[in-house]
């Protein structure tokens, strides 16, 4: 499951409807800057992203740049009996594109990042 959620490398290909394209900007130990042009509703957005895993257990996403800096978003992973619970924090910081996103309703804007969500939950399912 944690390998899933921390592999931004494959988002593109597993979820191409959320992820137009990735590209890696630099790798150093457990942390990475990422380029993301990714979809959020019908909004398509660019943004720069360290993402810092402690494997198995928390991989966060620090938007550094572009829709949505000082975003921050950090997925917990802890084993339980019958599987995996994973919780998702998340604390968008609305700018940009995504400023005007919001003032159609954060309500539209949170069931936007629940599909993404959803999608990655589907696809662990399956593997």
């Amino acid at each position: 499951m944690f390998e899933l959620f921390s592999n931004f490398e494959n988002y593109p290909k597993l979820f191409p409807q959320h992820f137009s394209s990735i590209r890696v900007r630099s790798v150093r130990n457990d942390v990475s800057v990422v380029e993301e042009h990714f979809h959020l509703g019908d909004k398509e957005l660019l943004i720069m992203a360290k993402h810092v895993s402690k494997i198995p257990i928390t991989h966060d996403v620090f938007i550094i740049g572009g829709d949505g800096k000082g975003s921050h978003i950090q997925e917990q992973f802890i084993d339980v009996l019958d599987g995996t619970k994973i919780l998702v924090d998340v604390n968008l910081k609305l700018k940009g594109k995504m400023m005007i996103f919001g003032l159609f309703g954060k309500h539209n804007l949170e069931q936007c990042y629940e599909l993404i969500l959803n999608d990655f939950i589907k696809t662990a399912e399956l593997v």
